[in-house]
């Protein structure tokens, strides 16, 4: 595929988010044909349902040493399952935020093949909400369809991009690691909170003063007077 070099994003759901629903997971697919609900990659249980909105995290095979999360997943191992996968879920994120590994995601010519990734199949296999490419991970907020799950949407994704990221970097071999994090959105307030959370992590991370000065996100989108903000209603 060729990503275009200018695509106006989603940016918003499909359907009306309700708040303070927290019993269940939003989703606009009530009855949806057989599908894959929980199933487990590696070491982290994923919740694949079509229609829901999910939050994804994946990064450079670099990132994140085996020893070091092997290290945490001992630590955990007593914990109970449910905060054992929540605080393992933010010790990685606290660590890819450091910028560990080549972080070649930091290199403009590849942050834009990624992000041009993304932008690419919205609206066909996905609607995207946000994301933000940070120098070794990608933070990517969308609303699944039916017949493209999950994982073959991160394998969409991380296929062109490492092949191209590769030719670019006149390197061979593993650019991604194969595992992802992924967490589905409760309710409205969780949907702000999660966009929000992913905009502001070149601020947090001390790579940009304001978020709309970070070019490799959506918060460029959502600025006012972008031309990338949909119109009103």
């Amino acid at each position: 595929m060729n990503p275009p070099d200018k695509q106006r994003p989603s940016l918003t759901p499909s359907f009306a988010l309700s708040s303070k629903e927290t019993s269940r997971v939003m989703t606009n697919v009530e009855s949806p044909e057989p599908h894959r609900g929980w199933y487990s990659r590696r070491y982290l249980p994923h919740w694949d349902h079509p229609g829901m909105i999910q939050s994804l995290n994946f990064r450079l095979g670099d990132s994140l040493p085996a020893a070091v999360l092997a290290k945490w997943k001992n630590e955990l191992a007593l914990q109970p399952e449910h905060d054992r996968d929540v605080q393992l879920r933010r010790r990685i994120e606290e660590y890819l935020a450091a910028g560990h590994g080549e972080c070649w995601l930091r290199r403009p010519d590849i942050a834009a093949v990624v992000e041009g990734a993304l932008l690419y199949l919205d609206g066909q296999r996905y609607r995207l909400l946000a994301w933000c490419v940070m120098p070794n991970h990608v933070h990517a907020l969308i609303e699944t369809r039916e017949g493209f799950p999950l994982a073959e949407v991160l394998h969409s994704w991380k296929s062109y991009t490492s092949h191209q990221a590769n030719d670019l970097l006149k390197r061979s071999g593993e650019f991604w690691q194969r595992e992802y994090l992924d967490r589905f959105v409760r309710n409205a307030e969780h949907y702000e909170k999660v966009a929000a959370y992913i905009e502001e992590n070149p601020v947090k991370a001390g790579l940009a003063k304001v978020k709309t000065d970070w070019l490799w996100s959506s918060a460029k989108f959502r600025a006012p007077g972008s031309a990338g903000v949909p119109p009103a209603g």
